[in-house]
C-alpha cells in the first residue's frame, strides 16, 4: 500500500506524492506521472539532447519539474552556466526545497538553477528571442495521453514555431512523451524543418512499454 509522502490542490486539481517501500511517485488527479524507479527517459531527455549541441556555455529551458531526473542530468553538464526550471505546480517545487525528494536535494539547491513558477507557454514568451540553447520539455504524458487538456496547445504548432525563436542557431528542442505521435512528428518538421525521434524502451514491474523523445534543431 502506497503512503501519503505530500499532496497539494490548485486550479488543476490535486497533486499527490506517494511512497512504495523506497519509491516515490507523482500522481496528478489520481493519474500516475512518474516515480523514482523508471527514470531512463527523463535523464535521457537531458543526455541525448546536451549531446546534439555544440556550444561551449549552453544556457537550458526545462519545462516540468517532475521529480527532478532531468535537471539533475542537465546539470551534469559542466557547459551549463544557467538550468531555467518551469512548473506550474508551486506545491510541487516546495516539497523538492523541503527534501521530500532526497534524490533532487544537490540539483535544487545548485547555483545555476534559475527557478519560474508559471505555466511554461507563457514563461517562454516573456523570453526574449535566441535566449536558449536548449529547451526540454516534459510537461505532460504526450499529445494522446494528456493529464491536462490545456497542455495540448504545446504540441502544436504554433507553441513550437515560439520554442524555435527562443533558441539559439544551432539549439534544440526536446520533447517527452509516452507513445509516438506522428502528428507531433509532422508539426515539428513543418517547424523545424526537421524531427529526430528516439524510442526508449522501458520496464515498468513486469510490463515492458516504449517511451519516446523528439528532437528538432534550429
Amino acid at each position: 500500500m502506497a503512503e501519503l509522502v505530500a499532496r497539494g490542490e490548485s486550479e488543476r486539481g490535486e497533486l499527490a506524492l506517494l511512497r512504495r517501500d523506497d519509491v516515490l511517485e507523482l500522481r496528478v488527479n489520481g493519474v500516475f506521472v512518474m516515480d523514482t524507479a523508471h527514470t531512463a527517459t527523463e535523464r535521457e531527455l537531458a543526455t541525448a539532447t546536451l549531446r546534439a549541441v555544440d556550444a561551449a556555455r549552453l544556457r537550458v529551458l526545462i519545462g516540468g519539474l517532475g521529480l527532478g531526473f532531468t535537471l539533475r542530468e542537465v546539470l551534469v553538464d559542466p557547459r551549463v552556466r544557467e538550468a531555467h526550471v518551469v512548473e506550474i505546480e508551486p506545491d510541487l517545487l516546495t516539497w523538492h526545497r523541503d527534501g521530500l525528494v532526497p534524490h533532487t536535494a544537490d540539483a535544487v539547491r545548485d547555483e545555476r538553477v534559475r527557478w519560474h513558477v508559471g505555466d511554461v507557454a507563457a514563461v517562454l514568451a516573456a523570453q526574449p528571442p535566441e535566449r536558449f540553447d536548449v529547451v526540454l520539455l516534459d510537461v505532460d504524458n504526450g499529445p494522446d495521453f494528456l493529464v491536462y487538456d490545456a497542455n495540448s496547445a504545446i504540441y502544436r504548432s504554433e507553441f513550437l514555431a515560439r520554442s524555435k525563436e527562443k533558441l539559439t542557431p544551432g539549439g534544440t528542442l526536446a520533447i517527452w512523451s509516452a507513445d509516438t505521435s506522428p502528428e507531433l512528428r509532422a508539426a515539428l518538421h513543418e517547424v523545424f524543418g526537421n524531427c529526430e525521434e528516439l524510442a526508449i524502451p522501458v520496464r515498468l514491474g513486469q510490463h515492458e512499454t516504449t517511451y519516446h523523445l523528439f528532437l528538432a534543431v534550429r
